[in-house]
C-alpha cells in the first residue's frame, strides 16, 4: 500500500465522518455536500435522488425543518448516527468502492440501522460519494424514522 492509497482511504473516512455529523446535526446541504454534483442517494426499496439539491428534498421531505419531534420517552430529540466496519473492496486511483454497517441512535436507544455500499472518486483535494446504498435492516417499532414513514 503506497502513500497516495493511504490518503485516499483516509479521505474516504473523512466523508463517511462528514455525513454522519452533517446528517445528526440537521445540516442537510453539508450532507449533501459529501456528494459529486450529481452523486445518488439511493434508499433501497424506497427512493432514490441524484444531485445534491434533490438529495437535500429527499432527505426533508421538501418541507422546512420543523420543531424536533416527540420521542417515546419525552426526552429532548437526538440522533447519532454510527458506522462501522468500513471495508474497502476495490481501490483504484479513480474509484472507490467500500461497504459498512450503520446504526442510528436517539433518545429512546437504537432507531434504525443498516448497511451502506459506497462508491467514491476523487474531486478536487476530496473523496466524495458518487453513489450510495443505504439498506436498511430493521427499524425499532415506534421509531422516529418508522412514524416519518409512516406518513
Amino acid at each position: 500500500m503506497d502513500l497516495s492509497e493511504l490518503r485516499a482511504r483516509d479521505c474516504v473516512r473523512d466523508t463517511v465522518a462528514r455525513y454522519t455529523h452533517a446528517g445528526d446535526g440537521g445540516k442537510l446541504t453539508e450532507l449533501a455536500d459529501c456528494f459529486t454534483p450529481d452523486g445518488t442517494l439511493e434508499v433501497k426499496g424506497r427512493s432514490s435522488a441524484t444531485g445534491r439539491t434533490a438529495i437535500v428534498e429527499m432527505l426533508s421531505g421538501g418541507a422546512a425543518p420543523a420543531d424536533p419531534p416527540l420521542t417515546t420517552s419525552g426526552a429532548k430529540f437526538f440522533q447519532r448516527h454510527f458506522v462501522a466496519n468500513l471495508a474497502f473492496d476495490s481501490i483504484t486511483p479513480d474509484r472507490i468502492e467500500t461497504r459498512a454497517y450503520f446504526v442510528v441512535f436517539g433518545p429512546d436507544g437504537a432507531d434504525h440501522w443498516g448497511r451502506y455500499r459506497d462508491v467514491f472518486v476523487p474531486v478536487g483535494d476530496r473523496w466524495l460519494i458518487a453513489h450510495r446504498v443505504a439498506a436498511l435492516d430493521a427499524m425499532a417499532p415506534d421509531s422516529f424514522l418508522a412514524a416519518r414513514w409512516s406518513q
